[in-house]
């Protein structure tokens, strides 16, 4: 069995210097607060540059102590219709093994920044999230949105990532990994979305991860989701047709507001015509906001890489302790194990 010790991702925003703000996707603050991904982001489907209110939330709600400086008067914006903002995370960890030795490194997770212009407010605007380091710079999105992402219907063209499940900070989440659709495989195509009190949905057409080197096949991604205060229920699909193997999934994810806990639960199916065969991905995730800046998060995870083949299930169990001390600042600590 493999044990990974983790003390991930020591945030350090670029805050006053940089006039950026911080962006990490966490759902279970949604789930939290009962709001839709479109309260706090930009990107009506999660993640990225915050809003107003976002950056409010950050600044206010999130961290342990709320400073009285200059901070309370930044926004992010260049201009009213220019809001930038950035994230910088770092890490160390130690993975341990039997009969082998011991590796644990210092590491650059991502240095991020956001861009959003609105050109005509509620209507048009452009989207920018550009991944500076490491390993150089690399586009994640960049689109053209148009319609009302916050009561109405919307469509966006570009390079952007697709609407599937959860929304996870940690990219290697099985759920993430074994879908392939994450905060790291973006894809460019179109999407038509709908925002409406309790109900969010997404259409998208894209050329399909898999088809990035051949050029031909597409992909068809789709999620609906039902947001109520305490509790929200969410479906996915995806298609992919392509020449190296058509692929096919499905995903069910919920959550529920327990007193101080939040459940996040997510279960996908995978099946690859390349490879006959089935993959199944599950994720328990709870987290306990012990007081104002603390949260302790605890997961469990599954993957089963192919139902055919048995024995070959791979569990994982995590517990992080994330503190959020001042407004864009947060330290997390962690034990992994396999």
């Amino acid at each position: 069995m493999n044990q990974r010790l983790l003390l991930v991702s020591t945030m350090l925003m670029a805050g006053a210097l940089l006039r950026m703000a911080p962006a990490a996707a966490e759902p279970y603050l949604a789930l939290e607060e009962g709001y839709k991904c479109n309260v706090c982001h930009i990107n009506p489907t999660g993640g990225g540059l915050r809003n107003d209110f976002g950056i409010t939330y950050a600044k206010v709600l999130l961290p342990a102590e709320t400073l009285d400086n200059a901070l309370d008067s930044w926004n992010g914006k260049i201009t009213d219709r220019l809001h930038v903002g950035g994230d910088l995370r770092a890490d160390w960890s130690r993975d341990t093994a039997p009969n082998t030795s011991s590796q644990q490194a210092f590491s650059l997770e991502q240095f991020r920044v956001y861009a959003d212009l609105t050109l005509i407010p509620n209507r048009l605007g452009i989207y920018v999230d550009e991944q500076v380091a490491p390993n150089g710079s690399q586009n994640k999105e960049a689109y053209v949105r148009y319609g009302n992402t916050t009561d109405g219907f919307y469509i966006k063209g570009g390079q952007f990532y697709l609407p599937f499940g959860w929304r996870l900070q940690d990219q290697t989440a099985f759920v993430r990994e074994d879908t392939g659709i994450n905060m790291t495989t973006p894809d460019r195509g179109v999407e038509l979305g709908y925002e409406h009190s309790a109900w969010s949905a997404e259409l998208d057409l894209t050329n399909g991860a898999s088809n990035a080197d051949t050029g031909s096949g597409y992909q068809v991604t789709s999620q609906i989701v039902y947001t109520k205060p305490i509790w929200r229920v969410g479906f996915a699909g995806s298609s992919t047709q392509s020449s190296a193997g058509d692929r096919r999934m499905g995903g069910l994810f919920a959550g529920l507001k327990t007193g101080p806990i939040a459940w996040l639960a997510e279960g996908d199916l995978i099946h690859d015509d390349s490879l006959e065969r089935t993959l199944a991905a599950g994720l328990l995730e709870g987290d306990w906001r012990i007081r104002k800046g603390h949260n302790l998060k605890i997961t469990a995870e599954y993957s089963d890489p192919d139902r055919a083949v048995r024995n070959n299930q791979q569990t994982r169990y995590s517990i992080l302790y994330e503190y959020t001390p001042l407004p864009f600042l947060q330290l997390r600590a962690g034990y992994r194990h396999y």
